[in-house]
């Protein structure tokens, strides 16, 4: 069974517009570049130049926030649910 990712609007053109993907990986760092692989110039938008998760961009493994887990290295399972939330900012 392979790991379900809800990807959020903005990306959404990255993607053919679909909300939801499902790809196979072991870990959240896999899973970015299988999503780079099937959707090219997705990393570019959830990677900084180091190869890191930017900061402005959050990642939950069935709602847990990969930053307080293992990071890229968070290791996934069949049946995992992947959510990629960009942070928002602005207003008054």
């Amino acid at each position: 069974m392979p790991i379900t990712v809800n990807i959020p609007t903005p990306l959404r053109k990255l993607t053919n517009n679909l909300s939801e993907v499902e790809l196979e990986a072991g870990t959240v760092g896999q899973l970015v570049d299988g999503l780079e692989g099937a959707y090219a110039g997705i990393a570019e938008k959830l990677l900084d130049d180091s190869g890191e998760i930017r900061r402005y961009v959050n990642i939950f493994v069935n709602d847990e926030d990969i930053r307080f887990l293992d990071g890229k290295e968070t290791p996934l399972n069949d049946g995992d649910n992947v959510s990629i939330v960009p942070a928002i900012a602005g207003g008054r």
